[in-house]
């Protein structure tokens, strides 16, 4: 807001109602007060959206991982017949026993 501007001024520059704006501005001081009432950092947006990108980045590394693990797991699983097979003994010469 401009130095000089009143409340009903900005409200009819968008279009809202006064009250509204009093309103929005009551609950952003409750809000800041709630904050340190519960005894919370109050972080700045930058922080925030530093983290989020940090989180975007461990999940993705994740995703990587857990598709590894199961492109691992299906080589595994399809290596265990053939082990399998080969350790069987084989038919005795004659075909049967």
């Amino acid at each position: 807001m401009q130095p000089g501007m009143t409340v009903s001024t900005v409200a009819r520059l968008h279009g809202v109602s006064p009250s509204l704006l009093f309103q929005w501005r009551r609950h952003m001081a409750e809000g800041g007060q709630e904050a340190v009432r519960a005894d919370e950092e109050v972080v700045p947006i930058s922080r925030v959206r530093e983290l989020e990108n940090r989180v975007r980045e461990l999940e993705r590394l994740l995703g990587r991982k857990t598709m590894e693990t199961e492109i691992l797991r299906e080589a595994l699983e399809q290596a265990r017949p053939k082990k399998l097979a080969l350790r069987l003994p084989s038919p005795p010469p004659g075909g049967s026993r």
